[in-house]
């Protein structure tokens, strides 16, 4: 309940300026259901700036025939109830993930309740003043992952990090992931991932082969980008730096998991693009904190969630109070080398029975959770 209402406070404020790239979303559905000229496989060959999914632009389409404000309306609400059923999914993945540790379901549920007080306000930045369908998609799909892994299913992992693939391309940088499936089911897991973004992105490279260009569409570099911090003063997008951005998430994501710490999977992902990329939107926040989320509740067992509030002070604080461009771009720079220091290498206390640690240890193919239902659900439903 207090999360529910924390949630309908920032919406109200945030309604004010909302929907700022809604029309991105509608024009691409159109395109993909050639309702306009140059779209169908052509889509992306012809209109290299919408670095989009396609399954976002299906998603879309269900707001499509309504009026556009009311659309606009139906779709900000729909993305801000996924945020809280997020916060329910955590919470379960969290309570099955500690299950036989002796963890404190109570203290539990505060750690959630309080990371999720952080959370909540880039939420409704991403999925309400931008109404980035598809950084949301690829948010949810993304956290049913998680829930799936916990639970041990293998195809299920698969099947919803592809789907975040399919809704927005930087999504690549959570496939480490599929490295905490235990290795008997790992490659049926990576044979669906890899499998249907085969399916969704294929047709149009093959149709059109001018969609290799999307790749290199370019942004303005800002004075607030951490790149300039690393003598990066280029106007626009470097070649280089979408390649970069993929690679380090992924290198730091599959080192994540080989030091068992694969809930800070998402994090290292997010940390990596906002780092490297040369816009400085503040919806891009909206990724790291569901990465401190899942780590603040998953990945240790502190009760109080600092490293959620940390970010949320440090990039969206520091977005509104810092004046200075360069500065900003500092204090970027070195949240996301410090929170990856933290998170990879600063010690943390084993559970007891050494259960929830790794994928698989002690659960043979059940996962992390052990595969089934927590005995005690009332993490999700306190919560909100």
């Amino acid at each position: 309940m207090l999360l529910t209402l924390w949630t309908a406070a920032w919406f109200v404020v945030a309604e004010r300026h909302a929907a700022v790239s809604w029309h991105y979303l509608r024009e691409g559905q159109q395109l993909l259901f050639e309702q306009a000229s140059g779209g169908g496989l052509a889509l992306y060959a012809n209109h290299p700036e919408l670095q989009i999914g396609p399954v976002s632009f299906l998603v879309a389409g269900l707001f499509a025939p309504f009026p556009l404000a009311v659309g606009e309306k139906l779709a900000d609400a729909f993305m801000s109830g996924l945020g809280l059923y997020m916060l329910v999914l955590i919470g379960r993945a969290a309570a099955d993930h500690n299950r036989g540790t002796g963890l404190n379901h109570k203290r539990l549920q505060q750690r959630v309740l309080i990371a999720g007080a952080a959370f909540i306000p880039m939420w409704v930045e991403v999925s309400v003043r931008f109404a980035h369908l598809d950084d949301v998609l690829a948010l949810f799909f993304t956290t049913l992952a998680v829930r799936a892994l916990v639970r041990g299913n293998a195809t299920a992992v698969g099947v919803f990090l592809a789907l975040a693939v399919d809704s927005k391309p930087w999504a690549v940088g959570f496939l480490p992931l599929l490295l905490a499936v235990p290795r008997p089911a790992r490659l049926r897991s990576a044979a669906w991932a890899f499998g249907l973004v085969a399916v969704a992105w294929l047709p149009f490279y093959l149709s059109h082969l001018e969609t290799l260009q999307a790749a290199r569409f370019a942004i303005p570099n800002q004075p607030a980008s951490s790149l300039r911090w690393f003598g990066v003063h280029d106007p626009v997008t470097p070649p280089w730096d979408r390649p970069a951005q993929m690679a380090l998430g992924v290198a730091l994501g599959v080192l994540a998991v080989r030091r068992n710490r694969w809930p800070a999977v998402v994090f290292l992902a997010a940390d990596a693009r906002i780092m490297l990329d040369p816009s400085v939107y503040t919806y891009y926040n909206a990724s790291v904190l569901l990465g401190t989320l899942i780590w603040d509740s998953i990945g240790q067992r502190r009760l109080v969630p600092w490293v959620s509030w940390i970010a949320l002070i440090s990039l969206y604080g520091g977005a509104l109070l810092i004046p200075s461009d360069s500065t900003r771009g500092l204090v970027r720079l070195a949240f996301c080398i410090g929170s990856a220091a933290y998170v990879l290498f600063w010690p943390q206390r084993e559970p007891r029975g050494g259960r929830g640690r790794r994928s698989g240890e002690g659960a043979g193919e059940e996962g992390p959770g052990g595969g089934r239902e927590p005995r005690d659900r009332a993490v999700g439903g306190v919560v909100l």
